[in-house]
């Protein structure tokens, strides 16, 4: 598959080709089965759920002793729930579901795909009359980008649950009170903010996975380079993202 001649210009001519494959499958012309988006989106949801909940719940603890220790000292120990509450839905729980995503799934996608290159399957495809974009590429992304929002909703409230656990052992705040200060704190700006960040982290990781996957080099190192290069590049990329955010979230008062 010959995107462009121009290598710099390889990752553009990828995105709009996965822009016109979406359009393309939304008017209900998708050339995927719905077997292989049920085993992508299975991958990408239930069974990401355990480390996303480690993950979350113990990021939710680590800030609500971080807090603790300091706000303790001025007696405003309650107020611990305002700062897990808004730090895990405007920034940690997409932030961190998206770099343990990018890490196991995004690397996943990589992997497949360079070895399918280096076997020479999407060639195949190709010689049957089957865009990879359409067949491989679209089901992984489309899945992701469904799936990450549901993800970071998950992973507020393990995080929540983290941070009230820690509040309950150190500074013996009730279960009842952390939930009601955290939804005095919590807004639904808050929340709106890190969906729109999870819709956008996981159209990033599908796509880097996919991309660094069908331009690997065909060899058995190829492939441990594209999964190195998926994860760096989304990881990245989710930093980045996340600090364009951080200014438009200021520059619009969010």
């Amino acid at each position: 598959m010959q995107l462009t001649a121009f290598l710099p210009l390889r990752p553009v001519a990828f995105l709009g080709q996965v822009i016109l494959s979406a359009v393309a499958g939304l008017g209900g012309q998708w050339h995927f089965r719905l077997k292989d988006l049920g085993r992508v989106t299975a991958d990408c949801s239930a069974k990401a759920v355990p480390i996303v909940t480690v993950v979350n719940v113990l990021v939710g603890a680590i800030l609500a002793f971080v807090g603790a220790v300091q706000l303790v000292k001025f007696g405003a120990g309650i107020y611990v729930a305002d700062l897990v509450g808004i730090a895990v839905a405007r920034e940690m729980a997409a932030i961190i579901t998206a770099v343990v995503m990018a890490g196991r799934t995004g690397a996943a996608f990589a992997a497949e795909l360079a070895t399918m290159q280096a076997n020479e399957e999407v060639d195949a495809l190709e010689v049957l009359g089957l865009n990879a974009v359409d067949f491989l590429v679209l089901p992984r992304v489309g899945a992701l980008l469904f799936m990450m929002p549901l993800l970071y909703v998950y992973g507020c409230l393990t995080g929540l649950i983290g941070g009230m656990v820690v509040a309950a052992g150190m500074l013996d705040i009730s279960a009842a009170a952390y939930m009601d200060r955290t939804l005095d704190a919590l807004t639904w700006a808050h929340l709106g903010l890190g969906i729109a960040k999870s819709f956008v982290f996981g159209a990033l990781i599908g796509m880097v996975g996919c991309y660094c996957g069908l331009y690997a080099k065909r060899n058995a190192a190829g492939v441990g380079v594209a999964t190195t290069n998926a994860v760096v590049v989304s990881i990245v990329g989710v930093i980045v993202l996340d600090a364009v955010f951080a200014v438009c979230a200021n520059a619009l008062d969010i």
